[in-house]
């Protein structure tokens, strides 16, 4: 039996270490290997959060192994490129669907705030692989 060609998501940030680091993690986690995900950012940080690696470690994902990288090093088209908020500082990538989720970015939240960042990026991960 022939699998179905993985699905290829990208998702983007300024910084590539908060949002769209949990959003690569949760991909992995609800698409398994049925998907192939990325994340990155326009003027990354170099460094993920430690509060982004603490809240993932909460629901058992090591973010730790992660690297923040550019949109430099990434290449391909995608299935979908989501954009985590950071509007016209996201420069355009080759996608058959694109959107921009307009989450706040957690850095500077307290913890209840950072979860429920976290919660809602998961909640909205596993409804696009759903919809892919």
């Amino acid at each position: 039996m022939k699998h179905p060609p993985k699905k290829r998501v990208l998702f983007v940030c300024v910084e590539n270490s908060n949002r769209s680091q949990m959003a690569e993690a949760f991909a992995h986690i609800h698409g398994g290997d049925q998907v192939d995900a990325l994340s990155a950012g326009s003027a990354p940080s170099g460094v993920i959060n430690p509060k982004a690696i603490r809240f993932m470690a909460e629901v058992g994902y090591d973010l730790s192994a992660h690297a923040s990288k550019s949109l430099d090093e990434i290449g391909g088209a995608f299935d979908a490129v989501i954009t985590m908020g950071c509007g016209d500082n996201c420069p355009w990538v080759p996608a058959k669907r694109r959107e921009d989720w307009g989450l706040p970015d957690p850095r500077d939240m307290d913890d209840e705030g950072y979860r429920a960042v976290r919660d809602e990026i998961s909640a909205r991960v596993k409804q696009l692989l759903a919809e892919l």
